[in-house]
Protein backbone atom coordinates (compact mmCIF):
# COMPACT_ATOMS: atom_id res chain seq x y z
CA UNK A 1 0.00 0.00 0.00
CA UNK A 2 3.18 2.30 0.88
CA UNK A 3 3.72 1.86 -2.95
CA UNK A 4 0.49 2.51 -4.24
CA UNK A 5 1.12 5.96 -2.20
CA UNK A 6 4.17 6.93 -4.31
CA UNK A 7 2.51 5.93 -7.44
CA UNK A 8 -0.91 8.01 -7.57
CA UNK A 9 -1.71 11.33 -5.97
CA UNK A 10 -4.74 11.01 -4.90
CA UNK A 11 -7.32 8.17 -4.37
CA UNK A 12 -10.00 11.07 -6.13
CA UNK A 13 -7.67 10.80 -9.51
CA UNK A 14 -8.14 7.30 -9.82
CA UNK A 15 -11.96 7.69 -9.28
CA UNK A 16 -11.71 10.80 -11.57
CA UNK A 17 -10.02 8.50 -14.47
CA UNK A 18 -11.52 5.39 -13.69
CA UNK A 19 -15.61 7.49 -14.53
CA UNK A 20 -13.93 9.23 -17.07
CA UNK A 21 -12.84 6.35 -19.07
CA UNK A 22 -15.92 4.11 -18.32
CA UNK A 23 -17.86 7.12 -19.69
CA UNK A 24 -16.43 8.54 -22.38
CA UNK A 25 -16.40 11.96 -20.92
CA UNK A 26 -15.00 14.36 -18.42
CA UNK A 27 -18.74 15.69 -18.42
CA UNK A 28 -19.87 12.11 -17.44
CA UNK A 29 -17.87 11.67 -14.72
CA UNK A 30 -18.38 14.53 -13.23
CA UNK A 31 -22.13 14.07 -12.45
CA UNK A 32 -21.31 10.38 -11.61
CA UNK A 33 -18.55 12.04 -8.65
CA UNK A 34 -20.97 15.21 -8.05
CA UNK A 35 -17.64 17.67 -8.65
CA UNK A 36 -17.69 20.13 -11.94
CA UNK A 37 -15.61 19.34 -15.57
CA UNK A 38 -13.24 21.29 -14.78
CA UNK A 39 -12.29 19.40 -11.77
CA UNK A 40 -11.95 15.86 -13.23
CA UNK A 41 -9.27 17.36 -16.14
CA UNK A 42 -7.96 18.93 -13.48
CA UNK A 43 -7.26 15.86 -11.35
CA UNK A 44 -6.70 13.60 -14.24
CA UNK A 45 -4.03 15.74 -15.41
CA UNK A 46 -2.40 15.63 -11.98
CA UNK A 47 -2.68 11.81 -12.30
CA UNK A 48 -1.21 12.09 -15.54
CA UNK A 49 2.10 14.47 -14.51
CA UNK A 50 2.45 12.00 -11.52
CA UNK A 51 2.91 8.87 -14.08
CA UNK A 52 4.45 11.07 -16.79
CA UNK A 53 2.25 9.27 -19.25
CA UNK A 54 -0.51 10.21 -21.49
CA UNK A 55 -3.08 8.38 -20.51
CA UNK A 56 -6.29 9.78 -21.73
CA UNK A 57 -6.83 11.23 -25.26
CA UNK A 58 -9.37 14.00 -25.36
CA UNK A 59 -11.35 15.14 -28.33
CA UNK A 60 -14.09 17.09 -29.21
CA UNK A 61 -16.46 14.37 -28.60
CA UNK A 62 -15.06 12.93 -25.87
CA UNK A 63 -12.21 10.66 -24.06
CA UNK A 64 -10.72 7.22 -25.24
CA UNK A 65 -7.82 5.88 -22.99
CA UNK A 66 -3.91 5.24 -24.33
CA UNK A 67 -3.03 2.09 -24.53
CA UNK A 68 -1.12 2.73 -21.29
CA UNK A 69 -4.83 4.00 -20.15
CA UNK A 70 -6.04 0.43 -20.69
CA UNK A 71 -4.11 -0.78 -18.80
CA UNK A 72 -4.45 0.82 -16.09
CA UNK A 73 -8.37 0.98 -16.29
CA UNK A 74 -8.03 -3.03 -16.01
CA UNK A 75 -6.44 -2.78 -13.09
CA UNK A 76 -9.08 -0.40 -11.32
CA UNK A 77 -11.99 -2.04 -12.60
CA UNK A 78 -11.00 -5.60 -11.55
CA UNK A 79 -9.55 -3.42 -7.91
CA UNK A 80 -12.99 -1.83 -7.60
CA UNK A 81 -15.04 -4.74 -8.29
CA UNK A 82 -13.74 -6.19 -5.56
CA UNK A 83 -14.00 -3.44 -2.74
CA UNK A 84 -17.80 -3.08 -3.97
CA UNK A 85 -18.17 -6.67 -3.40
CA UNK A 86 -16.44 -6.81 0.29
CA UNK A 87 -18.69 -3.68 1.12
CA UNK A 88 -21.63 -5.12 -0.33
CA UNK A 89 -21.06 -8.33 1.70
CA UNK A 90 -20.43 -6.31 5.05
CA UNK A 91 -23.57 -4.51 4.73
CA UNK A 92 -24.65 -8.14 4.21
CA UNK A 93 -23.12 -9.39 6.74
CA UNK A 94 -24.56 -6.57 9.31
CA UNK A 95 -28.12 -6.40 8.41
CA UNK A 96 -28.37 -10.23 8.74
CA UNK A 97 -29.16 -10.84 4.68
CA UNK A 98 -27.25 -13.73 3.18
CA UNK A 99 -27.71 -14.27 -0.57
CA UNK A 100 -26.11 -15.24 -3.12
CA UNK A 101 -26.25 -14.86 -6.62
CA UNK A 102 -25.65 -17.95 -9.16
CA UNK A 103 -25.11 -17.36 -13.34
CA UNK A 104 -26.43 -20.77 -14.72
CA UNK A 105 -28.67 -21.78 -17.81
CA UNK A 106 -32.08 -21.73 -17.75
CA UNK A 107 -32.43 -25.53 -18.77
CA UNK A 108 -30.10 -26.29 -15.66
CA UNK A 109 -32.54 -24.21 -13.40
CA UNK A 110 -35.44 -25.52 -14.32
CA UNK A 111 -34.63 -29.38 -14.70
CA UNK A 112 -32.07 -29.50 -11.96
CA UNK A 113 -32.10 -26.69 -9.49
CA UNK A 114 -35.98 -26.08 -9.36
CA UNK A 115 -36.93 -29.76 -8.67
CA UNK A 116 -34.95 -29.47 -5.41
CA UNK A 117 -35.79 -26.12 -4.39
CA UNK A 118 -37.55 -27.62 -1.46
CA UNK A 119 -34.74 -29.33 0.05
CA UNK A 120 -32.44 -26.41 -0.52
CA UNK A 121 -35.10 -24.00 1.70
CA UNK A 122 -35.18 -26.31 4.05
CA UNK A 123 -31.07 -27.45 4.52
CA UNK A 124 -30.17 -23.63 4.34
CA UNK A 125 -32.81 -21.41 5.02
CA UNK A 126 -31.10 -18.45 5.48
CA UNK A 127 -29.62 -17.98 2.26
CA UNK A 128 -31.73 -16.09 -0.74
CA UNK A 129 -30.59 -17.24 -4.26
CA UNK A 130 -30.88 -14.83 -7.31
CA UNK A 131 -30.48 -15.93 -10.52
CA UNK A 132 -28.48 -14.53 -13.78
CA UNK A 133 -30.10 -17.07 -16.01
CA UNK A 134 -28.35 -17.89 -19.97
CA UNK A 135 -31.23 -18.98 -22.49
CA UNK A 136 -27.88 -20.73 -24.08
CA UNK A 137 -24.88 -22.29 -23.53
CA UNK A 138 -23.27 -21.53 -20.16
CA UNK A 139 -20.31 -19.37 -20.87
CA UNK A 140 -18.59 -15.99 -20.75
CA UNK A 141 -17.33 -14.19 -17.40
CA UNK A 142 -18.59 -14.51 -13.77
CA UNK A 143 -16.81 -11.62 -12.50
CA UNK A 144 -20.59 -9.83 -11.46
CA UNK A 145 -21.81 -12.90 -9.52
CA UNK A 146 -21.26 -14.62 -6.69
CA UNK A 147 -20.88 -18.06 -8.52
CA UNK A 148 -21.39 -19.52 -12.04
CA UNK A 149 -21.78 -23.04 -14.21
CA UNK A 150 -19.24 -23.02 -16.53
CA UNK A 151 -17.89 -25.14 -19.23
CA UNK A 152 -15.06 -22.59 -20.36
CA UNK A 153 -11.87 -22.66 -19.10
CA UNK A 154 -10.24 -20.11 -16.11
CA UNK A 155 -7.52 -18.29 -15.37
CA UNK A 156 -5.75 -18.38 -11.75
CA UNK A 157 -8.14 -14.95 -11.06
CA UNK A 158 -10.65 -17.62 -10.39
CA UNK A 159 -11.50 -20.48 -7.98
CA UNK A 160 -12.55 -23.26 -9.88
CA UNK A 161 -14.99 -26.62 -8.28
CA UNK A 162 -15.14 -29.19 -10.54
CA UNK A 163 -18.63 -30.86 -10.68
CA UNK A 164 -18.05 -33.88 -13.40
CA UNK A 165 -16.42 -33.93 -16.76
CA UNK A 166 -19.15 -32.87 -19.66
CA UNK A 167 -21.25 -36.02 -20.11
CA UNK A 168 -24.17 -36.32 -22.92
CA UNK A 169 -26.31 -38.89 -23.51
CA UNK A 170 -29.51 -40.60 -25.46
CA UNK A 171 -32.77 -40.10 -23.54
CA UNK A 172 -36.07 -39.89 -23.82
CA UNK A 173 -39.22 -41.23 -21.13
CA UNK A 174 -39.89 -44.53 -20.42
CA UNK A 175 -43.52 -45.38 -22.20
CA UNK A 176 -41.72 -43.65 -25.81
CA UNK A 177 -38.69 -46.46 -24.97
CA UNK A 178 -41.50 -48.97 -24.74
CA UNK A 179 -43.04 -47.84 -27.48
CA UNK A 180 -40.24 -48.18 -29.78
CA UNK A 181 -37.83 -50.84 -28.15
CA UNK A 182 -34.70 -50.36 -26.18
CA UNK A 183 -32.67 -49.29 -28.71
CA UNK A 184 -35.11 -46.74 -30.30
CA UNK A 185 -35.50 -46.81 -33.75
CA UNK A 186 -37.88 -44.58 -35.81
CA UNK A 187 -40.11 -41.85 -34.15
CA UNK A 188 -38.40 -38.77 -33.83
CA UNK A 189 -35.54 -36.57 -32.84
CA UNK A 190 -35.73 -33.52 -30.18
CA UNK A 191 -33.39 -31.59 -31.37
CA UNK A 192 -30.87 -28.22 -30.28
CA UNK A 193 -31.18 -25.81 -33.02
CA UNK A 194 -28.09 -23.65 -34.23
CA UNK A 195 -25.72 -25.45 -32.47
CA UNK A 196 -23.88 -27.48 -35.00
CA UNK A 197 -23.08 -31.31 -35.58
CA UNK A 198 -25.93 -32.47 -32.24
CA UNK A 199 -27.81 -34.29 -34.36
CA UNK A 200 -24.99 -36.42 -35.41
CA UNK A 201 -24.11 -37.11 -31.77
CA UNK A 202 -27.25 -37.71 -30.99
CA UNK A 203 -27.49 -40.63 -34.15
CA UNK A 204 -24.09 -41.99 -32.92
CA UNK A 205 -24.86 -42.51 -28.98
CA UNK A 206 -28.87 -43.53 -30.15
CA UNK A 207 -27.53 -46.65 -31.88
CA UNK A 208 -30.08 -47.63 -34.73
CA UNK A 209 -32.36 -44.73 -34.13
CA UNK A 210 -33.70 -43.57 -37.68
CA UNK A 211 -36.01 -40.75 -36.51
CA UNK A 212 -39.22 -40.25 -39.00
CA UNK A 213 -38.80 -36.49 -38.02
CA UNK A 214 -37.59 -34.20 -35.98
CA UNK A 215 -38.06 -30.62 -33.64
CA UNK A 216 -36.36 -28.33 -33.12
CA UNK A 217 -36.21 -25.75 -30.42
CA UNK A 218 -33.89 -22.94 -29.85
CA UNK A 219 -34.05 -23.28 -25.92
CA UNK A 220 -32.55 -26.58 -24.58
CA UNK A 221 -34.97 -26.31 -21.79
CA UNK A 222 -37.90 -26.59 -23.90
CA UNK A 223 -35.72 -29.81 -25.51
CA UNK A 224 -35.75 -31.66 -22.53
CA UNK A 225 -39.21 -30.77 -21.89
CA UNK A 226 -40.40 -32.66 -24.86
CA UNK A 227 -38.27 -35.73 -24.07
CA UNK A 228 -40.45 -35.55 -20.72
CA UNK A 229 -43.68 -35.41 -22.75
CA UNK A 230 -42.55 -38.65 -24.82
CA UNK A 231 -42.04 -36.35 -28.13
CA UNK A 232 -39.12 -38.18 -29.00
CA UNK A 233 -35.36 -39.11 -28.20
CA UNK A 234 -32.74 -35.91 -27.39
CA UNK A 235 -29.10 -35.43 -26.39
CA UNK A 236 -29.44 -34.86 -23.04
CA UNK A 237 -26.38 -33.21 -21.08
CA UNK A 238 -26.15 -35.13 -17.40
CA UNK A 239 -25.94 -31.58 -15.62
CA UNK A 240 -29.33 -31.12 -16.53
CA UNK A 241 -30.98 -34.25 -16.70
CA UNK A 242 -29.75 -36.04 -13.89
CA UNK A 243 -32.79 -35.03 -12.01
CA UNK A 244 -35.20 -36.65 -14.15
CA UNK A 245 -32.55 -40.19 -14.74
CA UNK A 246 -32.10 -40.46 -11.09
CA UNK A 247 -36.47 -40.49 -10.72
CA UNK A 248 -37.15 -42.41 -13.93
CA UNK A 249 -39.17 -39.98 -15.47
CA UNK A 250 -36.09 -40.07 -18.17
CA UNK A 251 -34.11 -42.71 -19.60
CA UNK A 252 -31.15 -43.97 -21.67
CA UNK A 253 -32.57 -44.04 -25.11
CA UNK A 254 -29.71 -46.21 -25.30
CA UNK A 255 -26.63 -47.64 -22.87
CA UNK A 256 -24.40 -45.13 -24.48
CA UNK A 257 -22.86 -41.94 -23.64
CA UNK A 258 -20.22 -39.93 -24.25
CA UNK A 259 -17.44 -38.17 -21.83
CA UNK A 260 -15.98 -35.00 -23.40
CA UNK A 261 -12.94 -33.69 -22.43
CA UNK A 262 -14.89 -30.10 -20.80
CA UNK A 263 -14.89 -29.94 -16.94
CA UNK A 264 -18.77 -29.01 -15.66
CA UNK A 265 -17.86 -26.61 -13.21
CA UNK A 266 -18.64 -23.97 -10.36
CA UNK A 267 -16.38 -20.53 -11.19
CA UNK A 268 -16.13 -17.33 -8.52
CA UNK A 269 -13.76 -14.59 -8.60
CA UNK A 270 -11.24 -14.55 -6.22
CA UNK A 271 -11.36 -11.01 -5.97
CA UNK A 272 -15.21 -11.15 -4.96
CA UNK A 273 -15.25 -12.49 -1.31
CA UNK A 274 -16.48 -15.95 -0.89
CA UNK A 275 -19.11 -15.40 2.25
CA UNK A 276 -19.82 -18.71 4.37
CA UNK A 277 -22.99 -18.51 2.30
CA UNK A 278 -21.25 -18.53 -0.85
CA UNK A 279 -19.67 -21.54 0.16
CA UNK A 280 -22.49 -23.13 1.39
CA UNK A 281 -24.78 -22.91 -1.90
CA UNK A 282 -21.52 -23.77 -3.81
CA UNK A 283 -20.50 -27.16 -1.25
CA UNK A 284 -24.51 -27.88 -1.69
CA UNK A 285 -24.76 -28.05 -5.30
CA UNK A 286 -21.37 -29.93 -6.05
CA UNK A 287 -22.74 -32.80 -2.87
CA UNK A 288 -26.33 -33.06 -4.65
CA UNK A 289 -24.76 -33.50 -8.31
CA UNK A 290 -21.85 -36.17 -6.65
CA UNK A 291 -24.80 -38.11 -4.96
CA UNK A 292 -27.10 -38.33 -8.02
CA UNK A 293 -23.96 -39.54 -10.07
CA UNK A 294 -23.99 -42.43 -7.99
CA UNK A 295 -27.73 -42.99 -7.68
CA UNK A 296 -28.01 -42.92 -11.33
CA UNK A 297 -24.94 -45.41 -11.19
CA UNK A 298 -26.85 -47.64 -9.62
CA UNK A 299 -30.46 -47.15 -11.44
CA UNK A 300 -29.06 -47.43 -14.87
CA UNK A 301 -25.34 -49.66 -14.42
CA UNK A 302 -25.03 -50.65 -18.33
CA UNK A 303 -24.27 -47.14 -18.74
CA UNK A 304 -21.14 -47.10 -16.60
CA UNK A 305 -21.57 -43.41 -15.80
CA UNK A 306 -19.44 -43.24 -12.73
CA UNK A 307 -16.63 -45.67 -14.21
CA UNK A 308 -16.86 -43.45 -17.26
CA UNK A 309 -16.56 -39.93 -14.80
CA UNK A 310 -13.69 -41.39 -12.95
CA UNK A 311 -11.70 -42.10 -15.95
CA UNK A 312 -11.52 -38.91 -17.43
CA UNK A 313 -10.74 -36.93 -14.44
Amino acid sequence: MSSLRRLVPSMNALLAFEASVRLKSFAGAARELNVTPAAVSRMVARLEAHVGLRLLLRSATGSSPTDSGALLFAGLTKSFAGIEAALTEIEARRSGQRSVTLSVSTAFTTHWLMPRMGRFQAELPEIDLHFRLLPGPARGPVDDVDLGMRFDAFDMAHEVTLLAPEVVLPVCSPAYRDAHGPEVGGGAMIDLSGEAGLSDLLGDLAGTIRPAQSLAFSDYAIVVQAALLGQGVALGWLNVVAHWLREGALVPAAPRLRVTGRPCQLVRLKARPASPAVEAVRDWIAAEMAAEIAAIDTRHPALGLARSIRARR
